[in-house]
């Protein structure tokens, strides 16, 4: 999937020695079908079957060393969360200390380490995903984190092995960015990681991003301290072993588990803090940046914080919109892993002109969608959301819809935690469009739907721009080209990832780096050529070969 050739460019120097500058072709992974009597289907199956009613074993790993502390929890299946997936520890305020201690004592020789010699760990990782692991990483992704085999696959192996397979590119062409020379004076730019660690802060709902919150900045020469989601607990151990076993070091990526408050407390507490990576909610990424700002006069430095917090996204439809195009890309956006995508489509706005047709359709594929278990059944659409506490979240939701006069439930609206912690896909009509229902990140399966009067679409794309605060995905679903071009600049700070006849989620690595602005986030790109750039501090060195022997200016005469 890669080869190195030749860059058209000038040498580059490290440490004033100058080496040929090279760039990596790197393709994306693709995507596998899983048909029934294909490889890769039995090789998947097996590696369920090896997995079924497992308990697996995960410690807190500071450099070399396995450790167990006393707090011990447990990730559970959340469609039987009577299987315990995995048991492992949280890593109390001591150990995180020490785990600082033993990054930064490794930062120096990380770092100097040839970029070339870094990367080659990543390409190596993404070449094991890509074929012997494949089927153990998508396994562990699919019971603990409640994926089908395709939302799996798509996560678990292409999605990381083209985030370690291009950011390594991109690390490598970074070193060949370098600045004009002059007659008698040679410039170097050298790419240094940050000084001190980087804490990386992972969620459940993409195996693919743990692996880039943790991987790209140790690419980049640093050292990382990796808090994984407790819900996707034993594929991220997995991901984590894969690197090691491909020969990163001990002590560049720390792995422990932790509680998020004395886990943000510790880091942020650290002199020794470079960064934060982080993917999850709002109210955490404020806590976390809160407390940076706090102990800004205790670090060395001023510490990169970047983040990804969610969205509430949207579809908006104009009468001139195809509708088949509208019904299947609104579908699979909204339900598709139970709508536990940062990207997915959560409010739909559609002309009073096309509702009758656009609700029938959405009704009828709504009563062949399957929710239930994907290891048993590969026809399953969807599965349960992941635990307790998002159940209960998307519950009160549900009953608010039941409750309010403004909201009618055309579709689904019941769910059950029994046995796993299932939710039915679920549509509400809103008269409101202003109902919290619209407004506010529910991350489950429900989509709400605001129909408006086909004449005031215009208005509602002012609405859509200013609804929530929120600014990650958004689709425009026209055959208009003026109305294209009308939405594009009424919604142009609304969605980070913007798309025209398409659904909002299914963003490529390399195709469309991903990410938003306001509530949403940094808006850093991962996925694209400039995101290696936050994870290094730039020195730029001029050497000068001709001596200056005259203080003097010519104009002074």
């Amino acid at each position: 999937m890669l080869r190195l050739r030749p860059l058209l460019c000038q040498s580059w120097r490290r440490g004033f020695k100058t080496f040929p500058c090279a760039a990596v072709e790197v393709k994306n992974e693709p995507i596998l079908g899983f048909e029934e009597g294909s490889p890769e289907r039995a090789e998947l199956l097996k590696a369920l079957e090896d997995l079924k009613g497992k308990t697996e074993e995960i410690p807190c790993v500071v450099g070399d060393e396995h450790v167990w502390t006393k707090d011990i929890r447990y990730q559970l299946c959340p469609f039987n969360h009577s299987h315990k997936v995995a048991k492992f520890c949280y890593a109390d305020k001591e150990l995180l200390n020490k785990a600082i201690l033993a990054s930064v004592a490794a930062r120096r020789e990380w770092d100097m380490r040839p970029v070339q010699d870094r990367a080659q760990i990543f390409f190596k990782a993404a070449d094991v995903i890509s074929g012997p692991k494949r089927a153990e990483i998508l396994a562990k992704t699919m019971i603990g984190q409640g994926k089908t085999v395709v939302q799996a696959e798509i996560d678990a192996a292409p999605e990381l092995i083209d985030f370690f397979r291009f950011n390594a590119k991109h690390a490598i062409e970074l070193e060949g960015t370098q600045p004009l020379d002059t007659p008698g004076v040679t410039n170097t730019a050298l790419y240094r990681g940050l000084e001190g660690f980087v804490a990386a802060v992972s969620p459940f709902n993409f195996t693919a991003i743990g692996g880039n919150l943790a991987g790209t900045p140790a690419i980049m020469g640093n050292v990382v301290l990796w808090k994984p989601s407790d819900t996707a607990m034993s594929a991220s151990y997995a991901v984590y072993k894969v690197l090691r076993d491909c020969g990163l070091p001990p002590n560049i990526i720390q792995f422990v588990p932790a509680d998020g408050p004395v886990f943000g407390d510790t880091v942020t507490a650290s002199k020794d803090l470079a960064g934060i990576n982080f993917t999850g909610s709002v109210p955490t990424f404020k806590r976390l940046w809160k407390q940076v700002a706090q102990n800004l006069d205790i670090y060395k430095n001023f510490p990169r914080v970047g983040g990804e917090c969610g969205g509430k996204n949207f579809h908006f439809v104009h009468s001139s919109a195809d509708i088949e195009s509208v019904v299947m890309g609104t579908i699979r956006s909204a339900f598709e892993y139970g709508g536990q995508k940062c990207s997915a489509c959560s409010r739909l706005y559609v002309p009073d002109s096309k509702w009758p047709q656009i609700k029938e359709q959405l009704l009828a594929i709504h009563r062949q969608i399957k929710v239930g278990d994907p290891v048993e059944d590969f026809s399953t659409f969807f599965s349960a959301v992941i635990d307790d506490k998002s159940f209960a979240r998307i519950k009160k939701y549900l009953d608010h819809a039941k409750s309010s006069p403004n909201l009618t439930v055309i579709a689904g609206g019941n769910c059950d935690d029994k046995k796993g912690y299932f939710v039915e896909p679920t549509i509400i009509e809103s008269k409101d469009p202003q109902d919290p229902i619209m407004c506010e990140e529910i991350f489950g399966p429900v989509l709400s739907v605001y129909v408006y009067p086909e004449k005031n679409y215009k208005e509602v794309l002012h609405l859509i721009d200013n609804t929530s605060p929120y600014a990650l995905t958004g689709a425009v679903f026209s055959q208009d080209q003026t109305v294209i071009d009308e939405a594009a600049k009424t919604l142009r700070n609304a969605a980070g990832n913007y798309y025209v006849n398409d659904k909002s989620t299914g963003s490529v690595v390399a195709q469309q780096p991903f990410g938003g602005a306001r509530a949403s986030g940094t808006n850093d790109k991962p996925g694209g050529p400039h995101y290696v750039l936050r994870w290094t501090s730039p020195q730029m060195v001029k050497q000068t070969h001709v001596p200056l022997t005259e203080w003097k200016y010519p104009y002074m005469g």
